[in-house]
């Protein structure tokens, strides 16, 4: 803490000059009629008596801004006071004043410096009055007893502001402290909701990454098999170049859709974008017989409950699967797609017999990780590997039947 601060504290306004000033004011007033109400031998009786009186007062001035600076002179001008005046006077009234000043608004210890001098004021004061010789107040019969009351009643008169004053200071550095905790709480709330900002946005490129791989990779797969496999038969079989060419028309139109799709959803449809509803296991049979006739699927059990996105993960997953058959496991291979619907949860296993070692994905390729966001996005399992029982490949998912999508998943 700076010397400064504690000299003049921060927080004055031009609102505490006003008061200040006036409270200045109202004493010189009132000690300049003070004859009229304590009587006239309480009152200066010379202009240097006068002066120290209002001067004492006047230091008032700088009650808000420099309550030390406050303290030091009416200190000066209260020894002034005793050395001069062997009578109290109205402008000792500010020295409860400066006790309450110096204990709210100085900082630190150096405000006990109040009750210090407040206490050797206290003694000399009614010391001055009643025991000195020459005391204006001095009774002899009394005079002990006298003393000993108006030292405790101007202690008093000390003390009492000073207290008052440090319960103010304190409960106003509670509030600064509690009004310091609900900033860091505010600022603590706008990271996190920045955080769990870009979490969603990173998400949400993952989600989109996966829409886009599934659906591109897919589509572009079948094309390249069926092309392929038309041109092999463009001289012999025409009438099996053709269908060749019909597959592949069909499934850039489904391409093009599911692209409209996404792009609708990425742009909130607020440009007209065709939104196509997202696949579901009602079209996992034409999924499996557009991508190849070497494929084969087997449904077991009763779908029952299913939502929306378990259908869209388990036609994602078989979708991904097979698209990975079609390019890894060569032209002669077959797959088999077993799709079981349980009480509890959907099994859906992809196999196939290609070539020993084939993987599922290219080195380095988003596919596996992408299933297995998805299914893990469900509450679900993925496993996937070689086949132990014979040559290929197999991706098996378990998802359970009330699994929700998790909200860090959602769109």
């Amino acid at each position: 803490m700076q010397f400064k601060e504690v000299l003049y504290p921060p927080g004055a306004t031009r609102r505490d000059w006003v008061v200040d000033v006036t409270l200045a004011a109202t004493g010189i007033i009132g000690q300049l009629a003070s004859n009229l109400v304590l009587g006239y031998p309480y009152y200066p009786r010379t202009p240097w008596e006068l002066f120290v009186c209002l001067a004492m007062l006047g230091s008032l001035v700088l009650r808000r801004h420099s309550p030390l600076l406050t303290l030091g002179l009416v200190t000066v001008f209260s020894i002034a006071h005793l050395s001069t005046m062997n009578r109290p006077t109205f402008s000792l009234v500010a020295v409860p004043i400066v006790a309450y000043a110096v204990a709210r608004w100085v900082p630190g210890l150096i405000t006990r410096s109040v009750l210090i001098i407040g206490a050797i004021g206290s003694f000399v004061g009614p010391y001055r009055w009643f025991l000195d010789r020459g005391g204006y107040l001095d009774q002899p019969a009394r005079g002990d007893m006298l003393f000993f009351t108006f030292a405790c009643l101007c202690f008093g008169a000390v003390a009492t502001p000073y207290v008052i004053g440090r319960r103010g200071a304190e409960g106003e550095d509670a509030r600064e402290r509690e009004r310091e905790g609900e900033r860091e709480r505010f600022a603590r709330a706008a990271r996190e909701r920045e955080q769990q900002a870009r979490l969603a946005e990173a998400s949400t490129r993952a989600q989109i990454a996966r829409e886009l791989h599934d659906v591109v990779a897919h589509s572009l797969a079948i094309m390249i098999v069926q092309a392929e496999g038309g041109r092999a038969s463009a001289r012999k079989n025409p009438d099996a170049a053709a269908q060749a060419l019909d597959t592949i028309a069909g499934v850039g139109r489904e391409s093009l859709t599911e692209m409209r799709r996404i792009v609708g959803v990425l742009r909130g449809a607020t440009d007209g974008a065709d939104l196509a509803p997202a696949p579901t296991l009602a079209g996992l049979a034409e999924l499996v017989q557009r991508t190849s006739d070497r494929v084969t699927l087997v449904t077991s059990g009763t779908p029952s409950g299913l939502s929306p996105a378990l259908e869209l993960t388990v036609y994602r997953v078989v979708q991904e699967a097979l698209t990975n058959v079609l390019k890894h496991t060569g032209p002669d291979a077959h797959a088999r797609v077993d799709l079981a619907y349980e009480s509890t949860r959907v099994v859906v296993e992809i196999t196939d017999d290609g070539r020993p070692g084939a993987t599922a994905s290219e080195p380095g390729g988003n596919g596996l990780r992408g299933m297995r966001e998805r299914v893990a996005a469900m509450g679900g399992v993925l496993t996937a590997g070689p086949r132990l029982d014979a040559d290929g490949f197999r991706v098996r998912a378990e998802i359970p039947v009330n699994a929700t999508l998790r909200e860090e998943e959602r769109p």
